[in-house]
């Protein structure tokens, strides 16, 4: 493990826009936004997809929707943005986070740099298929986290599914794109309990991912540090009521409670909250995707089998999953180099990801 503690995490220097991404002219930006203009479909170049019926977004201007049954009456919601013909960088978000909390910015950076990204929904989250499992309600996820601290198995639970489960849906959607038959596959971003996911992808299906990255993620070996009591609350404090504004409210202490101290903008906060609510809100989704992290418990055998060149960030201020998992993480991987983000929560705070792009270039380039 290679460690590296970052103290100043901002960078300078004008970042572009989707649409100017979409729309300039220049050869670098027009090359890197597929020549598609906001509100046209695609162009020629997407074939390389796959047939899929791609339209325009309707949350992120430059960025284009599709539905991709996956088999197994599972259909997830992607989106993708810039030069399909680029190295491409498949996004797996985290608990109960529909795929807009990837923001539009951090895409902007990443397409501007020269990738293509793809970002969705995983199941019973936004508008990706929904499972249902009444049984899941009453399981006491409280004594399911403590034996998975304790180093004890949930895996006579009645879960919905598990994350080998979800990593399964990953796969199918790397090969539904024809991600698989590239020349070079893609590289994996996992956040959170996406990073989970994507160690288990890496972990069994080698020859799927070029590199790794991972971001404020853990591989839930027993008796790491656990969660601030504050931060812990996230996961087991429920809205006040179901009406619109218990909800919104609700998402919005969420937000403001894991994310980096000092760097959490209100306005975005809010419109997050409000689009949560507005596209898929579906709160038994956020409990079986718990549920199934708990289930799979410890994921560290699988860890210590990546063979994929990978980086490992975290931030120092993340009090949901303190930095010792990504540390632990970081260890059990082969040659992974972990780095320390001074101040930075558990999210993708804007102020922090001129650093977190330059990191991901370099780790990618190399």
């Amino acid at each position: 493990m290679t460690y590296v503690s970052s103290t100043n995490a901002a960078a300078t220097g004008k970042v572009p826009t989707m649409a100017t991404l979409a729309n300039t002219d220049t050869d670098v930006n027009t090359d890197a936004q597929a020549k598609h203009a906001p509100g046209n479909l695609p162009d020629s170049r997407w074939q390389i997809l796959g047939e899929h019926d791609w339209q325009p977004s309707n949350i992120t201007e430059g960025m284009y929707q599709t539905m991709v049954d996956i088999g197994d009456g599972i259909e997830l919601c992607v989106e993708g943005g810039g030069n399909p013909e680029h190295p491409v960088i498949v996004m797996i978000m985290g608990l109960g986070s529909q795929l807009m909390f990837w923001p539009d910015s951090l895409l902007e950076r990443l397409i501007g740099a020269g990738y293509f990204v793809i970002r969705f929904d995983n199941r019973d989250i936004g508008l990706s298929s929904k499972i249902s499992n009444p049984e899941t309600l009453n399981i006491n996820r409280i004594k399911m986290m403590a034996r998975m601290q304790a180093g004890l198995s949930n895996a006579e639970q009645p879960v919905a599914y598990t994350l080998h489960e979800m990593a399964d849906d990953t796969v199918k959607l790397i090969e539904a794109f024809k991600l698989d038959q590239r020349e070079q596959p893609p590289h994996l971003f996992g956040a959170s309990m996406g990073g989970i996911i994507g160690q288990l992808v890496a972990a069994t299906r080698p020859e799927l991912v070029s590199k790794l990255i991972l971001l404020f993620t853990t591989n839930n070996r027993a008796f790491l540090v656990p969660p601030k009591p504050r931060q812990l609350s996230t996961l087991i404090k429920r809205p006040a009521g179901q009406a619109r504004q218990d909800i919104i409210k609700h998402s919005m202490w969420f937000i403001k409670t894991i994310g980096s101290p000092g760097f959490v903008d209100d306005a975005m906060v809010a419109d997050k909250s409000k689009l949560h609510f507005e596209r898929g809100y579906y709160p038994l989704g956020s409990i079986q995707q718990l549920s199934a992290i708990l289930a799979t418990g410890s994921i560290r055998p699988f860890s210590r089998r990546i063979q994929a060149p990978t980086l490992v960030l975290h931030g120092s201020a993340d009090g949901l999953v303190p930095p010792a998992h990504g540390k632990d993480v970081a260890k059990s991987i082969p040659d992974a180099k972990f780095v320390l983000i001074d101040g930075m929560g558990h999210d993708l705070a804007d102020y922090y990801q001129p650093f977190l792009v330059s990191q991901i270039r370099q780790h990618l380039d190399a």
